[in-house]
């Protein structure tokens, strides 16, 4: 594995984020083909396989022998994540959003898993033409209008977090990102909703009485606020490796940490569907994460592969 060139699969990366945000861009999406997955909040579109077909041409073509994990191909049941060197792709991460056109929440999730570990993240919204990057051991970079030309409006890249890693307080000064996900019965549903409510709950009724709860409506790019600490963390139950492995390499680079979304585990696997994200911080990390655990309590979500 140490002949790997991790800086050229990061720039490979970056110029398919591109292009996959430029088929994105194009795509009309009142009038492109629609259907549903596992019920109507679970959407794919025709322009999420197009973009994973050239995702997934692109990189066998340059790197055969690497595996390929994609949502659009997924298979229950089947598709693994092994410790193989491993492309693990969303095409559109935010599909609800870009087909209702909300501009702020679709982007393409570009991960590179060695070691079912992330070694290399790229994430961009096309649509506000900003690129979140990392590489394993070299930080985790911040660019807007990142597909214009260096001297010709190009951002310059901000080094993450952008607030240098300020240390954090209790719950009562968090902002905190969660998702509802598709999920909308059952036991998981029943937890998500009742650590909702415990979170923004005054003191005084036995909640924790956040700053506020923020839906972006991508994993992705909640995982890369969480980084930015634009956010302090976020929690999710039912997402896929697809939709954190870029993230994730991002958030340990900017000095974030991935604990599970149940309590108790500090080292969840890539796959584990349970996820909360903390932001660098100088200090105050694992006391956030014990008083979040505090939160839940005894209860556990219980997502299948």
């Amino acid at each position: 594995m140490s002949d790997i060139n991790l800086k050229e699969i990061h720039d490979t990366l970056v110029e398919v984020a591109f292009e996959a945000g430029r088929m994105i861009l194009a795509a009309n999406p009142n009038k492109i083909d629609k259907g549903s997955k596992m019920n109507s909040a679970d959407i794919v579109t025709e322009t999420d396989q197009a973009v994973e077909r050239m995702v997934s041409t692109t990189l066998h073509s340059k790197y055969p022998s690497f595996s390929f994990v994609g949502e659009e191909t997924y298979v229950p049941g089947e598709t693994k994540v092994t410790s193989a060197p491993t492309f693990i792709v969303d095409p559109i991460d935010g599909t609800t959003n870009f087909v209702h056109g909300y501009p702020h929440g679709f982007c393409i999730s570009l991960g590179f898993a060695l070691d079912r570990r992330p070694a290399v993240g790229v994430v961009y919204n096309p649509a506000l033409d900003t690129l979140w990057t990392a590489i394993r051991g070299q930080g985790a970079y911040c660019q807007r209008n990142a597909s214009l030309e260096p001297g010709k409006g190009q951002g310059e890249k901000q080094k993450l977090p952008l607030n240098g890693g300020q240390p954090l307080g209790d719950l009562s000064t968090s902002l905190v990102a969660v998702e509802w996900g598709s999920q909308r019965d059952g036991k998981n549903f029943d937890i998500k909703t009742r650590v909702f409510r415990q979170l923004t709950a005054s003191k005084e009724n036995g909640g924790s009485m956040v700053h506020s709860l923020r839906s972006l409506g991508s994993a992705a790019l909640n995982i890369c606020a969480v980084a930015a600490g634009q956010v302090d963390m976020y929690w999710e139950g039912g997402c896929y490796a697809w939709d954190v492995t870029a993230g994730w390499c991002i958030l340990e680079e900017a000095g974030g940490i991935m604990v599970s979304g149940n309590p108790g585990d500090w080292n969840p696997e890539l796959d584990s569907r349970l996820y909360l994200a903390v932001r660098g911080a100088e200090s105050g990390q694992k006391e956030i994460v014990e008083e979040f655990w505090g939160v839940i309590g005894d209860d556990k979500m219980d997502y299948k592969h």
